[in-house]
């Protein structure tokens, strides 16, 4: 199989397109252990279930992550049926490549030892409060991902073993020391060259536009001289955070008594448990505490919960929200009382209430202003659209302006100045507000002024209705209008087509040896000798580098044009070795390493995939 791999890696376009596969198991391996599953699937690996819970949790997850990196942008690809297809079918196929590294880091016998995962979980940001680990907050965030912390050690141990193996992949991208200085030396060379410049625009100087070619560079070029559509557009805006409220005393007292679960701290109990493997352990547990044994001390040395035991057994507090059902029903109701031994999902617990923080509510005048907001923010957006209710019927009743929209709105509307889609005034620069206006659906018989809109809603609880008030269609220029720039343009045609054909001759005159009588014979000589190296990114570095290595003691020759689109004879008369320093060797050599393993991974992949068997249920298959 490794054979396999080291052979693999040597194909440069794998190493292309294959740049980024290891982050991505990095970034998603994880998620699809982390949720349950039921008796139906999504897909079968070599007998291995994916659960249909599993896969569609990755999707919603995915279109989750999407949403976020993409904004309003999002909405437009969750209504192309087939992307969402496309995206199911990605998500599918992670899953199931996820099945199959995860199967053969068992097969190669790859394990995760149970203080790896302690370290794990300590080193982790995410359960840390001011760098250092916090029990509490692990059994926070466990409970609210619906994770026990067995059940949350297990999924840790499946990627580990799975980051094992992507690292024992990479370990077969190695480069020899004579590639990396090969490579370092073609990276770093340096080319000598000097310039002649042909310069363009003299040459458009002196040239002539017979109006006949004026006119044929217009018919060809009319794209060049368009004017866009433009529009002129009266429209009304309602803004919800225009409008007028008054809050009273009665509003806030009956807010308060309405939600007054919002302003309550739930009672928090705090418990300690120590977790055994079976029921006799459970027992002894209990009678030894019964008998006086410290509880943290017990629960340190003999609870195989690795998290709660580093702290004595003490789960934090926990609202009713995060405590689970077994320590809720274990009937403990004072400070310090033990419970009986508790059957649970992960073996047998015995349990003690260790403190207990009633519930409580906090006084109105300490949420007085907060409620006052609230009430106004919700009163402002009932006028809200209660008036956009009215500005909508009276906009539809009356069409042929919007007179009696304004009298509803109690505003009057504005007429913003000429503009095309390029130019769209900011007060408008909103996706529903444009498409209204550019989709033809408001312009009337050929461009006239057609009907209002409808009420059109924006982002932040704003609305516009809006009416094309002129319109005029997208035209060409007339030629009288741009006569100087289609004269200009001919001229500068002429001088690159004659700048070319002077540069062809020089160059076979240089190349044939007879270059110093030509280039005099043009006015042109080559100027001071320059060094350039491969970071330059500008057409003469680009085109010096692409020239063959000049014999010692001559030169070669070829064509470039500058920034300025002058035309350039470029002589190149020497090649020079760079220096690369070392730590950029050693950067680009494990670059070119990491290339190479990601190519063996997805070799490996590939290998994997041919050799498994592989079953889409056909409900998922209906749905791709």
């Amino acid at each position: 199989m490794m054979d396999t791999l080291r052979a693999a890696s040597s194909n440069v376009v794998l190493k292309i397109i294959l740049g980024a596969i290891i982050l991505s198991f990095v970034l998603t391996g994880v998620s699809s252990y982390l949720i349950g599953g039921n008796n139906d699937f999504a897909a079968k690996v070599n007998g291995q279930k994916i659960d249909r819970a599993q896969f569609e949790n990755a999707v919603v997850a995915q279109r989750s992550s999407l949403q976020q990196r993409l904004g309003d942008q999002y909405s437009v690809l969750a209504s192309n049926e087939g992307y969402m297809q496309e995206m199911r079918q990605q998500v599918l196929q992670r899953l199931i490549d996820e099945a199959l590294i995860d199967q053969y880091a068992k097969h190669l016998g790859l394990s995760i030892s149970d203080d790896q995962i302690k370290q794990n979980i300590f080193n982790s940001q995410a359960f840390q409060v001011d760098g250092k680990f916090d029990n509490n907050r692990f059994n926070t965030v466990l409970a609210n991902a619906r994770y026990t912390p067995e059940r949350y050690a297990e999924s840790l141990r499946h990627q580990l073993t799975t980051q094992q193996l992507i690292d024992a992949v990479e370990g077969t991208g190695f480069v020899l020391p004579g590639e990396v200085n090969r490579l370092a030396a073609l990276v770093s060379q340096k080319r000598v060259v000097r310039e002649a410049t042909i310069d363009v625009k003299a040459l458009a100087d002196k040239q002539t536009a017979p109006e006949d070619a004026v006119k044929a560079y217009y018919g060809q070029h009319q794209s060049l001289y368009l004017v866009p559509e433009q529009f002129r557009v009266s429209y009304i805006k309602l803004d919800a955070a225009d409008m007028k409220t008054n809050v009273t005393d009665a509003d806030i007292q009956a807010y308060y008594d309405e939600h007054r679960d919002e302003f309550t701290q739930p009672q928090r109990d705090r418990y300690s448990v120590i977790q055994t493997k079976t029921e006799k352990d459970a027992q002894d547990v209990l009678d030894a505490l019964k008998n006086g044994a410290d509880f943290a001390a017990l629960a340190k040395e003999k609870s195989t919960d690795i998290i709660s035991a580093r702290k004595g057994g003490d789960m934090g507090w926990l609202e009713p929200s995060t405590t689970p059902d077994e320590l809720k029903n274990a009937g403990l109701t004072k400070k310090g009382q033990l419970s009986g031994v508790i059957k649970s999902s992960v073996g047998f617990l015995v349990a003690r209430l260790d403190d207990i923080q009633p519930a409580v509510v906090k006084p109105l005048a300490d949420v007085r202003d907060s409620i006052t907001a609230k009430v106004k923010g919700e009163k402002a957006l009932d006028a809200y659209y209660a008036l956009q209710q009215k500005v909508s019927d009276a906009a539809s009743n009356d069409n042929q302006s919007l007179d009696a929209a304004e009298q509803v709105a109690g505003v009057k509307a504005v007429e913003t100045g000429w503009f095309s889609q390029d130019s769209v005034p900011a007060e408008l620069n909103f996706k529903p507000v444009t498409d209204a206006i550019f989709n033809g659906g408001l312009l009337g018989q050929d461009g006239a002024p057609g009907s209002n809109s409808d009420i059109i809603t924006v982002d932040g609880d704003r609305a516009f209705v809006v009416r094309i008030a002129q319109h005029k269609a997208e035209s060409t220029k007339p030629l009288s209008e741009v006569h100087d720039q289609v004269v200009a343009a001919v001229k500068m045609q002429k001088a690159n087509e004659q700048a070319r054909i002077e540069a062809s001759k020089l160059l076979t005159e240089l190349k044939a040896g007879k270059g110093d009588d030509a280039m005099k014979a043009a006015g042109l000589k080559f100027g001071e000798k320059q060094t350039l190296t491969r970071s330059g990114q500008d057409p003469v570095t680009r085109a010096a580098f692409e020239l063959p290595l000049p014999a010692k003691g001559q030169s070669v020759y070829g064509t470039s044009n500058d920034l300025q689109g002058n035309v350039l004879i470029i002589a190149l008369d020497a090649v020079e070795a760079g220096d690369m320093p070392e730590a950029q060797k050693a950067a680009m050599a494990n670059q070119v390493a990491s290339n190479n393993a990601q190519i063996a991974l997805e070799s490996l992949l590939n290998t994997l995939r041919k050799e498994a068997k592989i079953k889409v249920s056909d409900v998922v298959q209906q749905q791709q």
